[in-house]
């Protein structure tokens, strides 16, 4: 599995998962009963495009994660689709944020796969 590129990774809020959004966590395949995630950490990540010029899009990730930030790279809880401008990643990232501070992120990222 390729490895993240951390040098394009900004990260957004981490924030307290509330009980409906633990509910949702725990149905889903970034669950890790092993590690004690409390948090969201919601992160802007740059997906490097194969060509010779280095250029860019955009995603948004969601990661289950500790209280000091810590997270496996490898189970996001959810990852957007990929968007040509880091304008429309942070736009959608501060969305989360504001959803995931009200306990309604596991329903945002629902809305946000179906649209």
């Amino acid at each position: 599995m390729k490895t993240p590129n951390y040098h394009d990774f900004y990260e957004k809020a981490l924030v307290p998962i509330g009980l409906n959004d633990l509910k949702s966590l725990q149905k889903s395949d970034a669950y890790c009963p092993d590690q004690p995630f409390t948090h969201w950490l919601i992160a802007v990540e740059g997906v490097q495009l194969p060509q010779p010029k280095i250029y860019y899009h955009w995603k948004v990730s969601i990661y289950p994660a500790t209280i000091d930030g810590d997270f496996n790279w490898k189970a996001p809880y959810y990852c957007s689709t990929n968007m040509e401008l880091i304008d429309y990643a942070n736009t959608l990232a501060s969305s989360l944020v504001q959803s995931s501070k009200k306990d309604e992120l596991s329903s945002a990222t629902l809305l946000e796969k179906i649209s």
